[in-house]
């Protein structure tokens, strides 16, 4: 059912994502497409927000914060694991995979790989503190509106 804590969710994730996929840009190389990289994360962003943290808002101010935390979390696996298969399905139009498998395992390599590019102390900085803050308003709307 639509309430004003998933809207707000979904909003305050879907803005976490685009600032977040706006600092990892820097770290991949000069000539890298990112194509509809940030549409696709902030896509991402309110998709989590909507269906996990606005869900489950109303539960008090320790369940907010973990809330948050896990939606931001589930925002940035969610997000390379798209992002990997993404780049998994570009590489096998190229033919480089023999199997299906080869190309599964190839996605979540990838998604690995983007893992460690991105695990900085900044972006790991704002990743917390924006799924704490998410969180937090998020319960604050859900009093305030529910």
């Amino acid at each position: 059912m639509p309430d004003s804590a998933r809207l707000v969710a979904a909003l305050f994730l879907g803005a976490l994502a685009f600032v977040l996929s706006d600092m990892i840009k820097p770290l991949f190389e000069e000539d890298f497409h990112f194509g509809y990289f940030n549409y696709v994360n902030v896509f991402i962003g309110l998709f989590v927000g909507w269906t996990m943290v606005g869900r489950r808002a109303g539960r008090g101010i320790t369940a907010a914060v973990n809330n948050g935390v896990t939606g931001m979390v589930s925002l940035i696996f969610l997000g390379l694991f798209v992002q990997g298969v993404n780049e998994m399905l570009r590489l096998a139009m190229r033919n480089r995979y023999d199997s299906a498998f080869e190309a599964l395992f190839a996605a979540l390599e990838i998604g690995m790989g983007y893992f460690l590019l991105m695990s900085t102390v900044p972006i790991w900085g704002v990743a917390i503190a924006g799924g704490v803050v998410a969180g937090l308003i998020t319960e604050v709307v859900w009093f305030r509106w529910r």
